[in-house]
């Protein structure tokens, strides 16, 4: 049987740009220092490549959450922290669920959990990303971006209760 999908890396997509932050709420590192450091926390399995960590620190300084300071060392905003905060929320719910659907006995929704997982994290960049441009747009703007979201999520929880009404 083919997989459907390919596994490029143990870490999730995604991962890096919360763990990032984390670290560097502890303390300002430099991006060879966010390396060496993931690599001995993970005990040598993950070690991240400049690839991925400069670019990221660039993306981390152009949304403002991250910012340089003496001797090429970054650390965490304000704005840093509180995306970080969001984000432990966010997962917080998600585990929650997950542990309400593993309890229900309905283990066979979790069977994609690395997959779900990937896409959580995906979606939480992209809420954060949401979350940027809606300040930069009218009020007008932002009110019919709201409203047409609210009518979206009526309209699956709609779906999501007639399903469940079908499958009872």
């Amino acid at each position: 049987m083919k997989h459907l999908l390919k596994v490029k890396s143990l870490i999730p997509r995604g991962f890096s740009r919360f763990y990032v932050l984390q670290m560097l709420k502890e303390k300002p590192l430099t991006g060879k220092e966010i390396m060496d450091e993931a690599e001995k926390r993970s005990g040598g399995l993950w070690k991240p490549s400049p690839g991925l960590i400069y670019p990221l620190l660039g993306r981390l300084l152009a949304e403002g959450l991250v910012e340089e300071v003496e001797g090429g060392k970054f650390k965490i905003t304000v704005k840093g922290e509180k995306a970080l905060e969001d984000y432990a929320k966010f997962r917080e719910q998600i585990e929650k669920q997950i542990e309400i659907l593993r309890r229900l006995g309905l283990r066979f929704l979790l069977t994609g959990r690395v997959v779900v997982e990937e896409a959580l994290d995906r979606m939480m960049h992209l809420a954060l990303t949401l979350q940027q441009e809606l300040k930069k747009l009218s009020k007008d703007k932002k009110k019919m971006i709201i409203d047409r979201y609210k009518d979206f999520l009526r309209k699956e929880l709609e779906r999501v209760e007639k399903e469940e009404k079908e499958q009872l």
